[in-house]
């Protein structure tokens, strides 16, 4: 574990206090665990987008066939 200061304003030291205090639990470990919570997102989302791009491009079409227009795209005799 790694000590750090953090400057907060008053009314959020107070709120912080509070919360912690209500749930049993310090400021410390709850700026912690938003902290930790916040790296795995990025992380999350870092590894996906690698996933995502490290994929090869789908053929959306054959090669002289024409993309479908939108009315096609949007067929909705069958909701009708």
């Amino acid at each position: 574990m790694k000590n750090v200061t953090v400057l907060l304003d008053e009314e959020v030291a107070l709120w912080a206090r509070i919360w912690a205090a209500r749930h049993n639990t310090s400021v410390s470990r709850l700026l912690g665990e938003l902290l930790a919570e916040r790296m795995r997102e990025e992380t999350g989302y870092e590894a996906a987008m690698r996933r995502f791009l490290s994929r090869r491009p789908k053929q959306l079409k054959h090669k002289g066939e024409s993309y479908p227009d939108r009315d096609e795209l949007h067929e909705r005799d069958l909701l009708r």
